[in-house]
């Protein structure tokens, strides 16, 4: 059994739903409210240590963190590839999927959010304009990366892969916080059109 420890609007866990999805392999899910802190209680941590979401149980392995996950999908089930084999295309794609995973998202998660509420006593709309702030910094130079590098309807040509995965949530995130995404035409357009099909639509949160 295939099992996929994660929470809905987690960004992380969204990225490893679409991997599992676009490479049709089943699997159970089990669900953290993360504003309850579930995914900090004892169950979980002796589970994944870190106390992160998401964590997929799979061959005997608990593999943690969302990226790693998907390359050990791509590797053990190697059809669709998801990250380009040949060094220079990986390294591009790797590049531009991690501007996202490491630059944009950590610093816009739920923990950081509630640290700037709970701890530095900002409000909701300072909240906003941080999130907003960030995903601006790191979509703008995607923006001109995707123009200029985009080899077809998705970053490498015909059928998404690692860096559509990545884009996807964040856009759908950014949404929900209401950023204005209107500079950004070509990753718009590459995300709708990847949220169009179906392993990318049948794993998006309610």
């Amino acid at each position: 059994m295939i099992l996929l420890h994660e929470f809905a609007l987690s960004s992380a866990s969204y990225r490893v739903r679409i991997a599992l999805a676009m490479k049709g392999i089943a699997y159970q899910s089990r669900s953290y409210t993360l504003r309850r802190q579930e995914h900090r209680s004892a169950g979980y941590l002796a589970i994944n240590p870190v106390g992160l979401v998401p964590c997929l149980e799979i061959d005997g392995l608990r593999l943690t963190q969302s990226l790693a996950i998907i390359d050990y999908l791509d590797q053990r089930f190697p059809e669709p590839r998801l990250i380009p084999a040949e060094p220079a295309e990986r390294a591009r794609v790797q590049a531009m999927a991690q501007t996202i995973a490491c630059d944009i998202h950590p610093i816009d998660n739920l923990r950081v959010l509630h640290y700037l509420e709970a701890e530095l006593c900002q409000d909701e709309a300072a909240r906003n304009r941080w999130y907003a702030h960030w995903i601006h910094a790191g979509f703008e130079g995607l923006e001109a990366m995707a123009r200029a590098e985009a080899a077809g309807p998705f970053l490498t040509g015909e059928a998404p892969g690692l860096f559509e995965i990545c884009l996807v949530p964040q856009v759908f995130n950014a949404r929900r916080f209401a950023v204005d995404l209107s500079p950004y035409g070509r990753l718009v357009e590459m995300a709708d059109r990847a949220l169009a099909l179906p392993a990318f639509a049948k794993v998006a949160p309610a």
